[in-house]
């Protein structure tokens, strides 16, 4: 018997899986990663987005930059009365926006778990779309996995699930184990600038900053007069101020307090508490030419082997293999 090709199941075959990219250091390269994120994987059709990493691991400001002008329920420092009743209010509420963010942690403290699911799937069902912060904890009791997820710890993973995975709580154990080398990462290298400057007179202004698993790298255009016995200083007073387990401690959007300095600083919420929690750092005693961006780069390693001894041109290989 003849069937209509129309009558037949859709043959629609997805090949992509996941994709990582290293979360930058900072709010406003979190805003711009998140605006070219959009571009290359939100569609229209996607109506559930899930976001899944510790507090303070830049879920907010990823978000701003995947949805901007998106009201958050909990803006850091701002609480919005009525975004804490959302899931209460009832199907009336669903025409004020397409979109609606919830985060699950902030949520749950003012509603229950069954009201926060029958919201999701009435707005879904109402064809809104719904931005859930820490989707780990809901995916369960809602009974579905996300149409997209991002995941934030040292790495940004972006994953489109199908039926066989991954499930966000394997992601997040992921995110959740890296983000201590992000923040291990971000306070070696304000001690790095610290020591610069000390010896060599060496600031901010002439370098910036770029990624490499479990550590860091700053990239000077103008190659800095920096031996291999200026490196080993270097190292020996990094390693120094490590020692003296000084306090790290927020000041303000701009500005980190290190021991009694302060010091600029464009993600001063993702640190250590003291430089004593900093573990295995070494230092590359060599610069590393970077013919792409005519750069040359100083690279700082959290690892149990010397960042010397590492294989430094295939150290993000060998992370990705890792996972």
């Amino acid at each position: 018997m003849h069937r209509d090709l129309c009558s037949r199941p859709k043959r629609v075959q997805e090949h992509w899986v996941l994709s990582h990219y290293f979360a930058p250091r900072g709010k406003e390269r979190l805003l711009a990663l998140g605006e070219q994120l959009c571009h290359l994987h939100l569609s229209f059709t996607d109506r559930l987005i899930g976001f899944i990493g510790d507090s303070g691991s830049g879920k907010s400001s990823l978000i701003k930059g995947i949805f901007p002008g998106l009201e958050l329920s909990n803006d850091d420092d701002i609480l919005n009365p009525r975004k804490i009743m959302q899931v209460r209010v009832g199907m009336e509420n669903l025409r004020e926006a397409s979109t609606y963010h919830i985060d699950m942690r902030f949520q749950t403290a003012f509603a229950q778990m069954y009201e926060i699911v029958e919201f999701v799937q009435k707005a879904l069902d109402s064809g809104k779309r719904v931005v859930v912060e820490h989707f780990n904890l809901l995916n369960q009791a809602l009974g579905r996995n996300a149409d997209l997820l991002f995941a934030i710890g040292e790495e940004i993973i972006v994953t489109r699930p199908s039926v066989f995975g991954p499930q966000p709580q394997v992601i997040y154990d992921l995110v959740h184990h890296s983000l201590l080398y992000r923040k291990m990462a971000h306070s070696a290298e304000e001690v790095t600038a610290m020591a610069l400057e000390e010896l060599f007179g060496i600031t901010t202004r002439q370098y910036y900053s770029a990624d490499i698993h479990n550590g860091y790298v700053l990239k000077f255009n103008d190659k800095p007069s920096l031996g291999t016995d200026d490196l080993i200083r270097l190292e020996k007073r990094i390693l120094e101020l490590i020692d003296a387990d000084m306090e790290i401690n927020y000041y303000d959007e701009d500005h980190i307090m290190l021991g009694d300095q302060i010091i600029p600083c464009d993600g001063p919420r993702l640190h250590m508490s003291s430089t004593g929690e900093i573990e295995n750092f070494s230092l590359l005693r060599r610069l590393i030419y970077d013919a792409r961006y005519d750069a040359y780069c100083l690279v700082g390693l959290l690892d149990p082997n010397d960042a010397n001894e590492v294989d430094i041109s295939n150290r993000n290989t060998y992370y990705f293999m890792l996972q």
